[in-house]
C-alpha cells in the first residue's frame, strides 16, 4: 500500500512541476531566460515554504516580476522578497 501511496504522489509531482514549467513561460523574454531554468534546474531543492511562494510569485503580473527582478522595487511580502532573491541567486548557479 505505502508503494502505491509513494507512486501516486510521485505522479501529482510530476504533474505540478509540468504545469510550473508551463507557468514559468512568460510574455517577456527575460523572463523565460530567467525562470524557465529555475524551474528546471532549482525548483525541486526548494523546501515546501518556498515552493509555495514561488507558485505565488508564478501569479504576479510579468511587469512586476520585471521590476523585482531588475530591483527597480521590492516586494512588500518578506516571503516574495526571500523567493524573488533565491530566483536572483540561482543565475549564478546555472
Amino acid at each position: 500500500m505505502i508503494y502505491y501511496r509513494r507512486i501516486l504522489l510521485d505522479c501529482r509531482w510530476l504533474m505540478n512541476k509540468n504545469r510550473l514549467v508551463w507557468a514559468a513561460r512568460r510574455g517577456m523574454l527575460e523572463l523565460d531566460l530567467l525562470l524557465g531554468p529555475f524551474v528546471e534546474k532549482h525548483f525541486d531543492a526548494l523546501d515546501d515554504d518556498d515552493k509555495l511562494r514561488f507558485e505565488v510569485l508564478l501569479e504576479r503580473e510579468d511587469q512586476t516580476l520585471f521590476e523585482w527582478f531588475l530591483k527597480a522595487t521590492v516586494p512588500a511580502d518578506p516571503g516574495m522578497q526571500r523567493i524573488v532573491q533565491i530566483v536572483r541567486d540561482s543565475r549564478s548557479q546555472l
